[in-house]
């Protein structure tokens, strides 16, 4: 019984204390760690922004979009910055705890090489996704289409793009996968829009009353619009009816919505001044009666 008292105490004034020690210092580690962390967020954050700003004023690029490419830019260095934290983390713990740190980082190294032979897929990935970010192809925040996929950007690294399409499912997207990057709100987006009309119908005075309604639209979305959307041409001649292609451009991100407005204000002014959209018409036989029509095809 003495003997186990004997190294009991000798355990709490010998051992104990170093183990006490060991644990305060990676506690403090630790809370360095997270503190740098932050500190570093935020300061790359706010420099990448003033420096963004200094070099698009002379693009005169507005602030939507420079602040999109400073998130990008801050996203993308600060992955680099979290993966030397955590290096830098793992070293100082792993001294602590008594590890030969010079030696364990050789045979790291040996077995980083190994890996690195069959890591080109991971290679191409930083490759690529470095060459996304100095051509400026997209950004946080912008609509694109990359590898078939729609959606928003919501994250952008050397190894990969995070996107989020309109179901709310997110896609991660190896950067070594994108061959085409279609960017839908770079600087500027576009309203596109055909329109139909019954051949039956006075061309010019369908085109008189489709910019009449593009007029009134960018009065009231004045703020949206970058120039007026008009008549472009007539895009088609078809069994089926004319095609009226209208084009405008518009503030980035604004065009789907700008274009359910235009429909809506097309439809309603088509009815009033009662110009038809092509449909289809069916003849109902019966027997060896005469076609019966439907109402509005009498006459």
């Amino acid at each position: 019984m003495d003997e186990v008292e004997d190294q009991v105490e000798e355990f709490i004034t010998e051992t104990a204390p170093a183990y006490v020690e060991t644990a305060i210092a990676i506690g403090l580690v630790l809370v360095l760690l997270v503190i740098a962390h932050f500190v570093l967020k935020r300061l790359i954050s706010r420099l990448m922004k003033r420096i963004i700003e200094r070099a698009e004023t002379t693009r005169r690029r507005d602030a939507e979009t420079v602040k999109r490419r400073a998130d990008t830019m801050s996203a993308t260095i600060f992955w680099g910055v979290q993966i030397v934290l955590f290096f830098i983390g793992a070293s100082l713990i792993l001294g602590q705890l008594g590890f030969n740190v010079t030696a364990l980082a050789a045979g790291l190294g040996v077995i980083g090489l190994g890996l690195g032979l069959g890591a080109q897929s991971l290679i191409r990935d930083v490759i690529n996704g470095m060459f996304i970010l100095l051509e400026e192809q997209y950004s946080i925040g912008d609509v694109v289409m990359i590898a078939g996929v729609d959606g928003v950007v919501e994250d952008i690294n050397p190894r990969r793009t995070v996107i989020r399409d309109l179901n709310g499912s997110v896609h991660v997207v190896p950067n070594s996968a994108i061959i085409v990057a279609t960017n839908y709100t770079q600087n500027y987006s576009r309203i596109h829009l055909d329109v139909n009309i019954a051949l039956e119908e006075d061309t010019d005075d369908v085109i008189r009353v489709i910019n009449e309604v593009c007029r009134e639209l960018s009065e009231d979305r004045y703020t949206d619009i970058v120039s007026p959307p008009a008549v472009l041409r007539v895009n088609d001649l078809g069994p089926d009816g004319v095609v009226i292609k209208i084009l405008g451009d518009v503030r980035i991100g604004t065009q789907w919505e700008l274009m359910g407005e235009l429909r809506r204000r097309l439809k309603n002014r088509f009815d009033r001044e009662g110009i038809e959209v092509p449909y289809p018409k069916r003849s109902l036989l019966q027997g060896d009666r005469e076609p019966v029509l439907p109402q509005h095809d009498r006459n």
